[in-house]
């Protein structure tokens, strides 16, 4: 596994958790132990700690989920509409979450290929 590429997917993956505690304290309604803190730090564990091969795999797939189930809940109009729970707070924590996401896939398919 390219360690550099480890070193960014779980950097991204703290940041993406960053970016959904900024919603939170914006005033978006979670669930209160929100899932997605699962979603993104046991993979980010994973990638951090286990030495195997396929713990990258982890990452590319929470991020594909995050990224599917972003637009399949219909929480990507909060990307641009500041009038939706959480104003203007929410939508700044959802673009950090999700380009956090984005760049742990991308990084987790690099360390997964430089394997």
């Amino acid at each position: 596994m390219d360690k550099v590429a480890a070193k960014v997917t779980v950097s991204a993956l703290l940041v993406a958790t960053a970016g959904v505690v900024a919603q939170i304290v914006a005033g978006v309604n979670f669930p209160p132990v929100p899932p997605v803190f699962f979603i993104q730090l046991v993979p980010a564990a994973f990638v951090y700690f286990g030495r195997w091969r396929w713990t990258p795999a982890l990452a590319v797939i929470a991020g594909l989920f995050l990224t599917v189930g972003l637009f399949a809940s219909g929480d990507a109009a909060r990307l641009t509409d500041t009038g939706l729970p959480g104003g203007v707070g929410g939508s700044i924590g959802l673009w950090v979450q999700m380009i956090a996401v984005v760049v742990a896939t991308v990084a987790a398919g690099v360390a997964l290929v430089r394997r």
